[in-house]
């Protein structure tokens, strides 16, 4: 027989049987399914009133209770004799700040419940508690134990992790080709936002590890079969994730030397080119400056355009016996 309560909708049971008065349930961010003895209560943007309900009904330590509502926790486990409390952080791409962020999930675990704390941002973990909602299916794979079902949460927003990564690719990507575009030269920026996303997302991912890597072993109390392949599998996903992120490192590194040795060079490509028109107007400026004095020239004699032809050809004379030097020399 299957029980799913909603804040808005009924009464909230624990385990136990005792009930949440009826005045103080409204405007809870409450949900719970009961299935063959195991209660999952899910709780999307909590409040101190969602926490006040927590500490009535469940054994959790009110330091737990407050690390729920702050936003500055490492991912951690704390050891109870009735439970655990975790916190996990897992990424999620920003649109405001154009970065990876940390998403926080809190987790109470027992021996017949699983209590998850979250800001509701992360999908696979709403989208399994909906599941679980509607499908016997879905509860019948995922709640045959607390320490399963804390598994296929784990596990599913850890693949939640792989398509923000393969976006961190494909921008990695789109930066190389750019880079070798003549036509493209403002890479700098979006060379910059990526290596911030990455660090970001490495930030993240390490601690997270260690979490998890653990996790096999404080959790095999409320587990019902032997779950080491599992969690071993899900630490394995994490090293990958890790791994190609410290090359992403490395390769956006090697991008930035590479973008900053093209404008160097095209800085340089620009400089010697001005340095030799400023060096062939040098002597043109001073023959015009010589013939723009009030004194008598070479050439200034009677009336037409002798003058001017003589100073066209001597300027023409210079430029060129000064670009054959150069090229001699090979400068050009």
């Amino acid at each position: 027989m299957v029980q799913i309560a909603k804040s808005k909708q009924k009464m909230l049971h624990h385990t136990n049987g005792t009930l949440l008065p009826e005045e103080s349930k409204e405007e809870l961010h409450l949900q719970e399914i009961t299935w063959e003895g195991l209660t999952w209560l899910n709780v999307e943007k909590p409040t101190p009133r969602e926490i006040e309900y927590l500490s009535q009904h469940y054994p959790f330590h009110h330091l737990d209770l407050d690390d729920c509502l702050s936003r500055i926790q490492l991912p951690k486990i704390d050891v109870y004799d009735e439970y655990l409390f975790i916190v996990l952080h897992f990424p999620l791409f920003s649109k405001e700040a154009q970065v990876t962020i940390p998403s926080q999930v809190s987790i109470f675990i027992g021996r017949d419940y699983l209590v998850t704390l979250h800001a509701g941002t992360l999908k696979p973990l709403t989208k399994l508690f909906r599941d679980c909602q509607l499908r016997e299916e879905a509860r019948q794979e995922n709640m045959r134990c607390s320490g399963y079902l804390l598994y296929r949460i784990v596990d599913r927003l850890i693949d939640y992790c792989l398509p923000i990564l393969n976006k961190i690719i494909e921008n990695m990507d789109k930066v190389e080709d750019d880079i070798f575009d003549a036509k493209k030269r403002e890479t700098v920026k979006e060379l910059s936002a990526l290596r911030r996303d990455i660090i970001s997302y490495r930030r993240i991912i390490s601690p997270l590890r260690t979490v998890v890597a653990t996790l096999e072993y404080h959790t095999s109390r409320f587990q019902r079969e032997d779950m080491e392949v599992y969690w071993g599998d899900a630490t394995d996903h994490i090293d990958k994730m890790r791994d190609t992120l410290d090359e992403c490192k490395e390769i956006i590194e090697g991008l930035n030397d590479t973008n900053n040795s093209l404008y160097s060079h095209h800085t340089n490509e620009v400089m010697r080119i001005l340095t030799i028109l400023a060096t062939v107007i040098m002597p043109l400026t001073l023959v015009a400056s010589l013939y723009g004095m009030n004194v008598h020239l070479p050439g200034d004699y009677g009336e037409g355009y002798a003058t001017f032809i003589i100073i066209l050809v001597v300027m023409s004379l210079i430029t060129g016996g000064m670009l054959f030097f150069f090229y001699r020399r090979g400068w050009i």
